[in-house]
């Protein structure tokens, strides 16, 4: 599979109250994705167990130019220009897609 470009972002929170507000700021930007990014297929937001200052995003997009196209968004901007307030740290990993099970149909 040549196709698939994908990343894990790791984000360490300050506290409790800078993980509530961050969350409201995923939560808003979640629903610009949904709106505007085909090319977006997968955007989830997790919490590592026992972790609960940690969100670990996987994100999964049809191609690179589907990353670009994210990342130009209106609300992708403002979720990266917001964020910082929130962090301690923050870690990326970019992953090209070898071979695997994608779902088709979404």
């Amino acid at each position: 599979m040549s196709e698939g470009f994908g990343l894990v972002v790791r984000f360490a929170l300050h506290d409790q109250e800078a993980a509530r507000a961050f969350d409201e700021l995923c939560a808003t930007t979640l629903e610009g994705i949904k709106r505007s990014e085909p090319g977006t297929l997968t955007y989830v937001v997790h919490v590592p167990q026992g972790e609960p200052l940690v969100r670990v995003f996987y994100e999964l997009y049809a191609d690179r130019a589907a990353f670009d196209a994210h990342e130009a968004q209106p609300h992708t901007k403002y979720f990266l220009a917001e964020r910082e307030q929130y962090l301690a740290g923050v870690e990326v990993t970019f992953l090209d897609m070898v071979s695997g099970k994608v779902a088709t149909g979404l």
